[in-house]
């Protein structure tokens, strides 16, 4: 059979996973992966509206709604891993106590610019920091400082935090890893974190079904869970 291109659309929290692990599925199958990122948000809604795809992996609630509405297989959801949302500094900065919440305040309001998701139309992260932020009484104060990246690989926050555009970074751990030269500090604190589940499933219309089943397959190996864990996500 000659190599089928096996479409993916996956939340850009599994940037480096795919970077990793593409060369050993594609030795082993003899089948690529075209990989398109981007905030699951954002996919969930291109999926809702019939985007084609073989495979897709979203926020386990976005991929609920997308088998109420008939644009995934119902059978196809398998749990891949979740990502918890951290702090980043630029390489050598003084690292801010986040331990607690008063402390993660304290940092938020000495920082002189923040770089996070977009609240709107942006990743899961940047929904949840507004709530954060407004909880705390900060959101004004913070909406000043906020620099918000493009959403998708190119607009990591880490990115911002590099060029020095931004002296903090707040994303899915898994995204601020994603980004060499940068410090990430660790985890929100408990109270204040959001853990999501990613999981993935087959759209309604994919051309090659069998073979997005065997990513997801490949995705769940001890090998797989290794490299997942190593990228910043707790695997499933």
């Amino acid at each position: 059979m000659p190599p089928i291109d096996i479409k993916v659309l996956s939340t850009t929290a599994m940037k480096t996973v795919f970077e990793e692990l593409a060369p050993a599925f594609e030795r082993a199958t003899g089948n690529r992966l075209a990989v398109t990122l981007g905030p699951s948000l954002r996919l969930e809604k291109q999926l809702g509206e019939g985007e084609a795809a073989d495979m897709a992996i979203v926020s386990a609630s976005g991929a609920r709604d997308l088998v109420a509405s008939g644009k995934m297989a119902a059978g196809s959801i398998v749990d891949i891993a979740t990502s918890s949302i951290g702090v980043a500094v630029q390489k050598g900065a003084p690292r801010p106590d986040i331990s607690s919440v008063e402390g993660f305040k304290r940092a938020m309001l000495a920082a002189k610019s923040i770089a996070c998701s977009k609240p709107v139309g942006g990743g899961q992260s940047g929904v949840h920091l507004a709530k954060v932020f407004e909880q705390l009484g900060i959101a004004a104060a913070m909406q000043a400082k906020a620099k918000y990246g493009a959403g998708g690989a190119a607009g990591l926050a880490g990115l911002v935090v590099l060029r020095g555009e931004a002296d903090i970074g707040i994303q899915q751990m898994a995204e601020l890893m994603a980004v060499n030269g940068i410090d990430v500090v660790g985890p929100l604190p408990p109270e204040i974190q959001m853990v999501t589940p990613f999981v993935a499933g087959i759209p309604a219309n994919a051309s090659h079904a069998a073979a997005g089943k065997t990513v997801i397959d490949f995705l769940i190996t001890p090998d797989a869970k290794r490299v997942l864990k190593a990228k910043g996500l707790e695997p499933a």
